[in-house]
């Protein structure tokens, strides 16, 4: 079976073809285009438009009949989680996930309310995490840390 990355691209500015022929050069195909508009008050949703956001950490599977695990998104649910587990507060917890290189889900940087935001879905998804091996070596590690040298 072969297996296959995936790279998202958030476009904030004026499109440019460069960024296709870069990418087609490392060898990536394209997949997909998605377009958005803001709609006009006279337009309300359209009867069967799934209008529900996708929760973080989670994307459309390839065969697009479920859910999976969004690997960035779920490093960075990890990172919030482990920093919130030592009381770190949400300025300290937006700077490492900044400086981490995470971004929201629309490609901006993290602010504290951004954080805050995400604390229901963290409470959601923390019991996978916790029982995760990930999550395992994470409090291993702390652990070490914070054990008293004698």
């Amino acid at each position: 079976m072969a297996y296959f990355e995936r790279m998202r691209d958030v476009v904030s500015g004026i499109f440019s073809p460069q960024v296709i022929e870069q990418r087609m050069a490392a060898g990536w195909q394209m997949v997909s285009i998605e377009w958005r508009r803001e709609l006009p008050d006279s337009e309300g949703h359209s009867a069967g438009v799934f209008s529900e956001e996708i929760p973080y950490g989670l994307r459309i599977s390839d065969d697009c009949k479920r859910l999976e695990v969004d690997p960035g998104e779920n490093q960075a649910l990890l990172l919030m989680m482990d920093l919130l587990a030592q009381d770190f507060s949400y300025s300290n917890i937006v700077s490492a996930l900044n400086e981490s290189g995470f971004r929201t889900r629309d490609g901006r940087p993290w602010t504290r309310v951004a954080v805050f935001n995400m604390m229901p879905r963290l409470i959601e998804v923390g019991p996978r995490i916790f029982s995760s091996e990930e999550w395992e070596q994470r409090r291993l590690k702390f652990a070490r840390r914070t054990a008293p040298e004698g």
